[in-house]
């Protein structure tokens, strides 16, 4: 097959990919007596190639999501001429906040004060405003990242107030091993309390490959899917 077969084969399963995963999000919008434009559909394409972000646009995807700023950096460029809206979700060091600010539009995973205050100054150095979620732990595991919910306001408060910085919201990553539901439950409680506070925070990123469903059951506005769309994980794009 050559290279214009070839591409033409991957469209074609990004598109089929893209079919199912909406129908999903349809049937689990159904299901929950939500809209499925209230959802929207962040494709994570760590490890797949510009190229495949290129596809993507072209069937109507608008939001990606990178989760490792060296390879993160080098797609948006590669792709700066594309109308999307790039999320940063991956766990990110500080010495990172820069870089991010450069390219990112959403940081779903700003669980420190620390990183408020780099990603502040980096925002402001860069000309550009980053909206900002407030990774939340729903579980006891070190090392998955996230604040505890008790955090959550004094956090989030802090990214109010932060030049270059605008708080939208809440994200998390289900308990490995566990059922997803009840953990996506209390984030939906943990986001309604903080829209008590800040009622333009309505942001919430849960959901992914496998439990994409429970996450719309429980309010998520931004589901993060990267296996169901672009096929098992290849070698890391450097």
């Amino acid at each position: 097959m050559g290279l214009a077969g070839s591409v033409r084969a991957r469209r074609d399963e990004l598109a089929a990919n893209l079919r199912t995963v909406r129908e999903r999000i349809a049937a689990a919008c159904a299901a929950a007596g939500r809209d499925p434009a209230e959802v929207t559909l962040v494709a994570v394409t760590k490890t797949f190639p510009a190229s495949d972000v290129r596809l993507l646009a072209g069937l109507g995807v608008a939001d990606v999501g990178e989760n490792r700023d060296q390879e993160a950096a080098a797609k948006a460029a590669e792709c700066a001429d594309l109308p999307l809206t790039w999320h940063f979700v991956g766990q990110l060091q500080t010495n990172k906040a820069r870089s991010v600010a450069g390219y990112a539009d959403v940081v779903h995973s700003v669980d420190r004060a620390r990183l408020v205050t780099a990603l502040s100054s980096a925002a402001v150095r860069a000309g550009r405003t980053l909206r900002c979620l407030v990774q939340v732990s729903l579980d006891e595991r070190p090392g998955r990242g996230g604040a505890a919910p008790s955090e959550v306001p004094e956090l989030a408060d802090l990214i109010a107030a932060s030049d270059g910085l605008e708080l939208g919201g809440v994200m998390a990553v289900a308990p490995l091993g566990a059922d997803p539901a009840p953990a996506f439950a209390r984030l939906a409680g943990v986001a309604e309390r903080l829209r008590a506070a800040h009622p333009s925070a309505t942001v919430i990123s849960a959901g992914m490959s496998g439990d994409l469903e429970q996450a719309v059951a429980c309010g998520a506005t931004h589901v993060r899917i990267g296996t169901a769309l672009l096929g098992g994980r290849g070698a890391i794009v450097r």
